[in-house]
């Protein structure tokens, strides 16, 4: 069974920092590019980070400078770490899996991890 579990959200003041973390079970992890997701109240999902199967790494011009994405494929993880957190930032976070294109392609979310950002 493909799981993929995210946690490390919660409430954080302006400033400070949190770190994410994705489990997966249930594939190969060392074959799926992972990538950070967030979408915040009445937004539509924008991609965060992404890093892959390589260890290539981009991420959203917002996020840049303040957020890192990492992968331990020892342990099935991937990482976000988020720091100089802002108000902006407030969004249910997922993770996602992803190996091949077209029919081919396989596609796993995980639930969301909620972060606040608010003083």
């Amino acid at each position: 069974q493909v799981q993929l579990v995210e946690s490390g959200g919660g409430l954080v003041q302006p400033g400070g920092s949190l770190r994410l973390s994705c489990a997966a079970s249930g594939f190969t992890f060392s074959e799926y590019a992972m990538t950070w997701y967030r979408q915040a109240p009445e937004k539509g999902r924008e991609l965060v980070a992404a890093i892959s199967i390589a260890g290539y790494i981009n991420y959203a011009d917002s996020v840049k400078g303040r957020f890192t994405i990492s992968r331990d494929n020892a342990k099935n993880t991937v990482y976000l770490q988020m720091n100089n957190l802002n108000p902006g930032d407030t969004a249910v976070y997922y993770c996602n899996a992803v190996r091949g294109v077209g029919v081919g392609k396989l596609n796993y979310w995980g639930q969301g991890t909620q972060v606040t950002v608010s003083s």
